[in-house]
């Protein structure tokens, strides 16, 4: 009997609160306060997708042959208008890949499923994100930051 053995994709790890508080504060305070500035509105924070529409993407993600998920930034263009509110903030997309370990290293090819369009990328995007999201509860257990806009004055996020 041949025995193959299965090499883990793992790459990322579980991490601590303070942890997870010091790169959300370090973001606020670097990157968060210029892109609002510049856009002229709070870009988003976080995006929020449930539990039963991750587990539907992984699924679908497993079935098309991803062994996988790229998570890229992006931002919707300023005539977005798909959706309310989107247009000019930050996101992420998902995208189902296929992590393969070859002679020359290791690659990361994009995953497509047949639809009734054509074969498209697998990839999911649009999660929802606070304040005025909807969420009655915007308590998300995450230190509050003071972010010194100097002659603009401060805020608290």
């Amino acid at each position: 009997m041949t025995t193959i053995e299965k090499n883990s994709l793992r790459v990322g790890k579980y991490v601590d609160s303070n942890h997870v508080n010091t790169l959300i504060r370090t973001y606020k305070q670097e990157r968060w306060q210029q892109n609002s500035e510049r856009i002229g509105q709070e870009d988003s924070l976080s995006l929020f997708y449930s539990i039963e529409e991750l587990e539907e993407f992984l699924q679908k993600a497993k079935e098309a042959g991803a062994n996988g998920v790229s998570v890229h930034f992006g931002v919707y263009p300023e005539n977005f208008n798909e959706r309310e509110g989107y247009a000019g903030k930050q996101t992420t997309v998902f995208v189902a890949t296929d992590r393969q370990e070859t002679a020359t290293g290791i690659t990361h090819k994009n995953v497509y499923q047949e639809t009734n369009k054509g074969k498209q990328l697998l990839a999911y995007n649009m999660g929802q994100w606070p304040p005025g999201s909807g969420v009655e509860n915007d308590d998300w257990g995450l230190g509050i930051t003071i972010i010194d806009k100097g002659d603009k004055g401060m805020v608290v996020i």
